[in-house]
């Protein structure tokens, strides 16, 4: 198959994968020789092992890097740092995209950034919800109180169920009052932990009177 013509064919996925190639082609084994000297010329970029992307001249769009975290390790959705920032809780810009995931904890870094990847329990993979983005992408994202409660729960070490203000002090925690006392109460529970639900009762009291 010539590039152009595979261009053609794939130009309006945001990615694709060489395990969706037999959609394409029957002789599945040249394109996939095809794909690895197409990578080396530069007219398809890699994202991971067997994910990619067309160049930035041929690709019809641009895929945020939250939906490129979700495509990079599946099943994962954005959260901790990443979501924190999205909804306006720390000041900060993340230089990276965080995200929790089942599977185990992994880092991917390609030219579209880093991409981490923390591992929870199967239980505890809930509260994200799906945003739509331009070129109508979806992303799953933790709702504001899951990215919070997933941030003390993987940092738990930082935390003390004595002080509630290390969530401003160190961590420059800000526009905290609309967050839910309901949902953060609920997704800390489902962990099962005694002190994450000691430091989020505390964060509740001291800091959403």
């Amino acid at each position: 198959m010539k590039y152009f013509t595979f261009k053609q064919k794939i130009k309006h996925l945001p990615v694709f994968s060489t395990s969706m190639l037999s959609s394409l082609t029957k002789n599945t084994k040249t394109l996939k020789v095809q794909i690895s000297h197409w990578n080396k010329k530069g007219l398809i970029v890699p994202i991971r092992r067997g994910l990619y992307l067309l160049n930035k001249d041929d690709r019809v769009f641009e895929p945020s890097c939250f939906y490129l975290a979700n495509q990079i390790f599946i099943p994962s959705y954005i959260s901790l740092e990443s979501a924190l920032s999205y909804y306006g809780l720390i000041p900060e810009f993340v230089g990276y995209t965080t995200s929790i995931t089942t599977r185990k904890t992994s880092k991917f870094k390609n030219q579209f950034g880093v991409f981490t990847y923390q591992h929870i329990s199967p239980k505890n993979f809930n509260g994200f919800q799906t945003i739509t983005e331009l070129n109508d992408l979806k992303v799953f994202i933790a709702v504001p109180e899951k990215a919070l409660v997933d941030f003390v729960y993987l940092n738990m070490h930082k935390f003390s169920d004595k002080d509630s203000l290390v969530f401003v002090a160190s961590y420059r925690l800000q526009n905290y009052e609309k967050l839910s006392k309901r949902k953060l109460k609920y997704f800390a529970s489902i962990f099962k932990s005694k002190k994450l639900n000691l430091i989020i009762k505390l964060f509740i009291r001291e800091l959403l009177k």
